[in-house]
């Protein structure tokens, strides 16, 4: 009997529910994060001299000064990329990105949506002093697109929420990857070697299963540090240590305690034998999926909506606008993130069926794939995280910070008519082996 996996079925794990309904309500707090930091920021209320504003954290002799932005980037980020490092370990281990048909599709389709973008940007910007920024028109926002996909309703199926939720995890890999590469200048080899050695004990830590919160607790915050001084972005250490953090499903003989205990707890239900029901079922979940129900709350509804906040505001006056209408950066992200997206995604994922190394729940149409596609430039935290990495000068920033918000608007747009329009549309994508079914006669949208 064939195995298949829940992407390939259509189904969503409850994990992937629960991320997805997290991610669903912050997009919400992250577009008013952004209203907020545009009024502030065109109210003349002190926005840019708030988020310098330097603060200092000292021990002993030793302290760390940095404005109020680096420590919401540099810091609280960290927290953000982890959440993203436990999601990518999980989906690689239980979940969508479970078997290599399974992530054979979005993994093409994220690679499409990572190269077109940046091959788009560079035919507006290359030679020019933003050529380095292409990284900005690369990124998907997964909180927004999942926000605006309710806003799609019924003519978004679950299997496409899957499937795009497995595309926006492997184009998240390929972000960080971008910033870990492109976007650091000087390193300090000396302090990048001992982040490595820390990285090299906690992967021993993993190896004996030897798992202590504070213990991984300490020495990830040195390794912030140890990275943070050698010159790479700290980003990386947030996804390095959720990658290194155990998901497994709920072993039998856990599972077997926890009904034991659980038994006396009803027999006599002291509160002695209820924490110890507590505890048994706790530790039949594994570390992962333990530490993204406390994190993921806390990334989504504070860290990203704070990041925004601290980073969307531009100012918005005629001469700005002008600027940036003119601007090779402002068109070459506007461009990536619309048609670079919708092309790259959509190619991407036809070339994963037309050769068969992948596969998508037989049940989508092309339309709501093309919609997805469209959907997936929606680029906003990312983007404007590389934005303040990739470029130093104050306009080169503003047309960027205007480019992304343009470019974001304009795909959620597209996007939202395609599915408006076509969405029951182009035939249903068949797995691999079987052939494509003919479309059914296309009906005007009620």
């Amino acid at each position: 009997m064939a195995i298949t996996t829940l992407a390939e079925r259509g189904e969503l794990s409850r994990a992937a529910r629960t991320f997805l309904r997290t991610e669903s309500g912050s997009a919400v707090l992250l577009l008013g994060a952004a209203v907020i930091a545009l009024v502030w920021a065109n109210l003349d209320l002190g926005y840019e001299e708030f988020w310098h504003l330097e603060f200092r954290v000292g021990v002993g002799g030793q302290d760390l000064a940095l404005d109020l932005r680096h420590w919401v980037n540099d810091g609280l980020m960290v927290l953000f990329f982890f959440s993203v490092g436990l999601e990518i370990s999980r989906e690689t281990t239980l979940g969508e990105l479970r078997g290599a048909r399974a992530i054979a599709a979005p993994a093409l389709a994220a690679l499409g949506g990572l190269t077109v973008p940046a091959a788009l940007f560079l035919l507006f910007n290359a030679g020019g002093p933003a050529a380095g920024a292409w990284g900005i028109a690369i990124s998907t926002d997964t909180a927004v697109v999942i926000g605006v996909l309710a806003l799609v309703g019924p003519r978004c199926p679950d299997q496409l929420r899957v499937f795009l939720l497995a595309l926006a995890i492997v184009d998240d890999i390929g972000a960080v990857g971008a910033i870990a590469l492109f976007y650091t200048d000087d390193v300090d080899v000396t302090a990048l070697l001992m982040a490595v050695g820390l990285f090299a004990a906690l992967l021993a830590l993993r190896f004996v299963r030897f798992w202590r919160t504070p213990i991984y607790v300490l020495i990830g915050a040195v390794m912030w540090l140890a990275v943070l001084a050698s010159g790479v972005h700290p980003s990386v250490v947030g996804v390095v240590l959720g990658l290194l953090v155990n998901a497994y499903a709920p072993r039998p003989r856990d599972i077997a305690r926890a009904q034991v205990v659980g038994s006396s707890f009803m027999l006599d239900p002291s509160p002695a034998r209820a924490l110890a029901a507590q505890s048994a079922v706790g530790e039949a979940v594994s570390p992962n999926e333990r530490l993204q129900l406390r994190i993921q709350p806390w990334s989504s509804y504070v860290i990203v909506p704070l990041f925004v906040l601290a980073n969307a505001g531009v100012q918005l006056t005629g001469q700005s606008l002008l600027a940036a209408a003119t601007s090779p950066l402002t068109w070459g992200i506007v461009v990536g993130l619309t048609a670079g997206k919708l092309i790259g995604v959509t190619a991407g994922t036809w070339f994963a069926l037309r050769t068969r190394l992948g596969t998508v729940p037989d049940t989508l149409r092309w339309g709501q794939l093309v919609g997805g596609a469209g959907l997936a430039g929606i680029g906003f935290t990312v983007a404007l995280f590389v934005t303040e990495l990739a470029l130093d000068d104050e306009e080169l920033v503003n047309d960027a910070k205007i480019g992304i918000l343009v470019g974001s608007i304009l795909a959620a747009v597209i996007g939202w008519l395609i599915f408006r329009v076509a969405g029951e549309r182009g035939g249903q994508c068949a797995p691999s082996g079987l052939p494509v079914l003919p479309p059914r006669p296309w009906r005007p949208p009620a």
